[in-house]
């Protein structure tokens, strides 16, 4: 009897804990408009005008930048919470504890939506600061292979206080913080500011990032005000200058004139008043709200969207009661199993995850991120060692379904790059991906690796050193700057090996005299790195590595499995596809000192040379 007392206590608290997790059915909305998906807990006229408002600042980003490409292949979903209470339910956890900045609004971007939450009743001057800034970002990504750092930030800085009213727009409104920071601190050199990048300690360092981010605001105000009061287009024709590749300071003089003039002109605007000039807009921008759509939402489907939003935003506790209470109403609901698919792929739980987006890709069709994190988990947990042909399929449905959708064509050509073939399609599409998203560094390191495996390291080379102007941070520099060292080191073995198979009797000379006790026809591993493969049947094993012999770019090592020991070799190990299961390798791996001893799938061909010898494909480490 306890024992059914205890359950039955269990439960009602349960219930009481989702109860209290969820608004009733009939509080929430869905506003679409063209460009926006609005969702709120308010009333119909709050979000009407939230997506009124969104829509508005779209346009003026066409009117004032034109441009700039400001399209994207994920939707944007903005969530518009009625008050603090229900805010707070759904911010981030580090926002939640004592003592912490009261947000009234963030931006959240991933890889398949970005994600806007706002407070309707937010109070304050300008209380989605925040969610203009980055939104500006957001507009701005894809060009941000071109567009100079200080003009990215000034811009975001700009926008940021932007008050769109009934009758008219409020625009470059200045924040009294930046403004007493530039009188209290010296400016920094224009040509520091113009070739400030995302490795400076001006955009990294607390105060130095300050005076670069304020320093950045001031120029951006005083440009536009400028061009509009003197009916000129400065920024404009240094952003076209930037866009075809001129460099920032020489762009600048270009458009401005004498940069020791214009910083000069730049000391004097900010103490004087004119730094706190604004511009008014008429509120009409071809904005047609009666175009927009409206539903009521079911406690079921609002619990949903919420639970996305808190899965992404990493509040991993308080979505899975509420996507539990989605499936048990709605076991079809296709949203909450994309869902889960997230919660089990950042656990770690690849094949639990891969599950639940193959049957949401089942539920729908044309649900493109279905289909493309199926994809990309199998990928990544090396399904695609068993050349699974749903795994091709469903990155082509994903592009098909949302041609704008940039991850989608990069995983399409890396999978075509670790099955060495179709490598001319495998290139365009990793173009297309960067073409999309050109500021996404991984992107690039993909082409670089499809390069190398059509033997164009010269150009894998050049495509590394552009991405390494675009790297985020340290980690990402880190990053190409060890696969451009390997590229590097490929490049310098090609052209060596080249040399010597054009001059065979000046290379064995200067081999003797080395004391090289190889002969020309014994050691033909570094000179044959043109070597191709056997067109032998692919085969898979699983073992420990043994014996990893290196002679760059060649490789030769032994696997040992079911109590006898294979023979593997490559020409050149840069082609070998790695990878490694349920584990991350910890700093880069070099296959010269890592892999003896290591646990792995291979994937090989068989060869009808004699003696016997597997030429290894793809190698798969494992814990």
């Amino acid at each position: 009897m306890r024992t059914r007392v205890t359950s039955i206590l269990l439960l009602f608290l349960l219930a009481t804990a989702l109860a209290s997790a969820r608004d009733k059915a009939e509080n929430w909305l869905e506003v679409r408009s063209q460009n926006f998906t609005v969702v709120t807990n308010a009333n119909e006229k709050a979000g009407r005008r939230t997506a009124d408002q969104f829509e508005r600042m779209r346009s003026l980003f066409h009117v004032m930048l034109p441009q700039l490409s400001n399209e994207s292949g994920s939707p944007i979903i903005v969530l518009a919470i009625k008050d603090e209470k229900d805010f707070r339910a759904l911010e981030p956890q580090v926002y939640l504890a004592k003592g912490q900045l009261k947000l009234a609004g963030l931006f959240l971007r991933v890889p398949d939506k970005n994600y806007v939450l706002m407070r309707v009743d937010a109070e304050g001057d300008h209380p989605y600061a925040i969610i203009y800034h980055e939104y500006t970002h957001f507009v701005l990504s894809r060009d941000a292979e071109w567009l100079a750092l200080w003009l990215n930030e000034g811009l975001a800085e700009f926008y940021e206080n932007t008050d769109i009213r009934e009758k008219d727009v409020a625009l470059g409104q200045p924040s009294p913080a930046n403004i007493q920071w530039l009188r209290e601190n010296r400016l920094l050199p224009l040509v520091t500011l113009f070739t400030v990048d995302t490795s400076s300690p001006y955009y990294h360092e607390e105060n130095k990032g300050s005076i670069f981010y304020a320093e950045s605001w001031a120029l951006t105000h005083y440009l536009q005000v400028k061009d509009f009061q003197e009916k000129t287009q400065l920024l404009r024709d240094y952003a076209t200058l930037l866009a075809k590749k001129v460099d920032p300071v020489s762009a600048a003089t270009r458009t401005f004139g004498d940069l020791t003039k214009l910083q000069s002109n730049l000391e004097g605007y900010i103490r004087s008043g004119d730094c706190n000039k604004y511009f008014k807009l008429p509120a009409a921008t071809g904005v047609d709200d009666s175009t927009f759509k409206v539903r009521a939402l079911t406690e079921t489907q609002a619990d949903a969207v919420r639970a996305d939003f808190l899965a992404y935003d990493e509040r991993v506790a308080d979505a899975r009661p509420l996507l539990d209470h989605v499936l048990q109403e709605d076991p079809q609901n296709v949203s909450a199993h994309e869902t889960m698919g997230l919660l089990e792929f950042n656990a770690g739980h690849m094949e639990e995850a891969r599950k639940w987006y193959e049957e949401a890709a089942k539920l729908d069709s044309q649900s493109y991120v279905a289909h493309y994190y199926f994809a990309a988990i199998s990928m990544n947990a090396g399904a695609f060692f068993n050349d699974d042909p749903q795994v091709e399929s469903s990155l082509r449905a994903a592009i098909k379904l949302n041609p704008q959708f940039a991850p989608a064509f990069e995983r399409l050509a890396a999978l075509e790059g670790m099955r060495h073939r179709d490598l001319e399609e495998a290139h365009m599409m990793a173009l297309t991906a960067v073409q999309l998203d050109p500021g996404n560094v991984s992107y690039r390191m993909t082409i670089a690796n499809i390069l190398m495996e059509m033997d164009r390291a010269t150009d894998a080379a050049t495509v590394l050193h552009g991405a390494l102007k675009l790297a985020k941070s340290p980690a990402e520099t880190s990053t190409i700057e060890n696969q451009l060292a390997q590229v590097e080191r490929y490049a310098t073995a090609r052209r060596q090996a080249t040399e010597r198979n054009s001059h065979p009797a000046e290379a064995l000379q200067a081999r003797i005299k080395a004391n090289d006790t190889s002969t020309a026809e014994g050691d033909t591993h570094s000179e044959n790195i043109e070597e191709a493969l056997p067109a032998g049947p692919h085969h898979f094993l699983v073992g420990t590595l043994q014996d990893v012999r290196c002679h760059e770019p060649g490789i030769d090592l032994n696997i040992a499995a079911k109590g006898k020991t294979m023979a593997l070799h490559s020409g050149n190990y840069y082609k070998i596809g790695f990878s490694a299961l349920g584990f991350t390798p910890k700093g880069d791996l070099n296959p010269c000192k890592d892999l003896d001893g290591m646990s792995a799938k291979i994937e090989y061909i068989e060869s009808a040379a004699k003696p016997a010898v597997a030429y290894v494909v793809a190698i798969e480490l494992h814990k």
